[in-house]
């Protein structure tokens, strides 16, 4: 009988595995044609080293805010105020009496503001037993809100001082700037975290059944909470990438990144309503987006027709999931 049942529960692992590599091979299908569409509407621009260095600066900052929100998602919750959080954290780091301490200082600020929110974010979610859409929505607008009252709703400048921050990317190293190399570390401890570690396990569990989880002994409250403060550190960390690109704070840093976040991580196979996911997926979905962005730009294309196909691409996302038809598994692929 037992023989009979490990054969019985075998399938769904092997088709949960199955289903992973055919999305992320449709993925880098998916990559490959947008480049032909780089190279046969824009030759003379898209395939440029320049170029090619923009698209991943671009996919560096949005990428380490989508590392956290891929826990978060697998861990069966949202976060609305990525983009917020980063905004604040970028202005709290760069008013004149935190730069007067430094750029370490600076680098600091911005990740502990952002870690700070998104502990606000987990304990209203675990704690508070509230709606995470309705609690990230507040902290969205708290969080821009804040972010102008601080500035006034103008530019901060970082200061020549500080120009330590300024050259995480302006320095190169094998040609990429080393904000570039941020990021590649950021989505190498994510993936260990997520597949090799108690945390991550605990993660897939809590998405997808919590009540089992807190059956076998898991605090979902708490560990609730540690996602969305991970969700919040990575805002952090995007924040300094951010102002390493601009050389500024504002307010207006990380408009609608929520949507581009969201968006790959749906995209790379990640289920809305948790338990199931990996970083690689959610890092092919992002590179979807910013070569899809880069083309509209190189082609000079109306922004409001990459939002409206972004917001298609979301849809049949979506649609193929449903397609799928898995169920929700706490199973890692």
């Amino acid at each position: 009988m037992t023989e009979t049942n490990s054969v019985q529960a075998a399938p769904p692992r092997l088709r949960l595995g199955r289903i992973t590599e055919a999305r992320h091979l449709g993925l880098l299908v998916a990559l490959a044609l947008l480049a032909v569409v780089g190279l046969v509407t824009r030759p003379e621009n898209f395939a440029t080293s320049s170029n090619l260095v923009s698209i991943l600066a671009l996919a560096a900052t949005i990428g380490v805010i989508t590392v956290g929100m891929t826990f978060v998602i697998i861990g069966g919750g949202i976060d609305l105020s990525v983009g917020a959080i980063m905004a604040l954290a970028s202005v709290w780091a760069t008013t004149l009496a935190t730069q007067s301490y430094g750029p370490w200082v600076m680098a600091l600020c911005a990740i502990l503001v952002g870690t700070g929110a998104g502990l606000v974010n987990g304990f209203l979610v675990a704690y508070g037993r509230m709606v995470p859409f309705i609690v990230t929505l507040a902290m969205l607008v708290a969080a821009r809100g804040l972010a102008q009252r601080m500035s006034d709703r103008r530019t901060q400048l970082i200061q020549p001082d500080n120009s330590a921050i300024v050259e995480l990317s302006t320095t190169r190293w094998l040609g990429l700037p080393l904000l570039v190399y941020i990021f590649a570390v950021v989505v190498v401890v994510g993936w260990i975290v997520l597949n090799r570690t108690t945390f991550g396990r605990r993660t897939y569990a809590v998405g997808g059944n919590p009540e089992a989880a807190r059956l076998a002994g898991i605090d979902v409250r708490r560990h609730t909470m540690l996602l969305y403060a991970l969700s919040g550190l990575c805002c952090g960390i995007a924040a300094i990438l951010i102002m390493a690109r601009t050389t500024t704070g504002s307010s207006t840093h990380g408009d609608l990144y929520e949507l581009d976040a969201i968006a790959a991580v749906i995209i790379g196979g990640t289920l809305l309503t948790g338990g199931r996911g990996t970083i690689i997926g959610s890092i092919l979905g992002l590179l979807i987006f910013t070569v899809i962005t880069n083309l509209f730009i190189l082609n000079g294309l109306n922004t409001s027709d990459q939002l409206i196909a972004k917001g298609l691409i979301i849809v049949i996302a979506v649609l193929l999931q449903r397609r799928e038809g898995v169920p929700k598994h706490n199973l890692r692929t």
